[in-house]
């Protein structure tokens, strides 16, 4: 049995490398609902700027990431977009 590997090379052209990173995911304290939109939304202007945003999500939707904002969506729109994919 082999495990296939999730491509993932494209996170080394993502936008959202470098110090700003934090951005993408809740701080470890108790974060406000104003304070998580203005980071998400902060962190949404650089995916929009991104080359990857694509594969970024795609990759996200297929490991079931949980937390941060990946390919311009939050955690609640990426589960909602999950449950309205049809399954084959």
């Amino acid at each position: 049995m082999s495990v296939q590997r999730i491509d993932d090379s494209w996170q080394a052209r993502a936008a959202c490398r470098g110090p700003q990173s934090a951005i993408f995911y809740p701080p470890s304290s108790v974060e406000r609902k104003e304070d998580k939109d203005a980071r998400e939304e902060r962190a949404k202007a650089i995916c929009a700027t991104c080359s990857v945003r694509k594969p970024c999500l795609e990759y996200a939707l297929e490991i079931k990431e949980q937390h941060g904002v990946w390919g311009g969506l939050n955690e609640l729109e990426r589960k909602s977009m999950l449950t309205r994919r049809p399954r084959f």
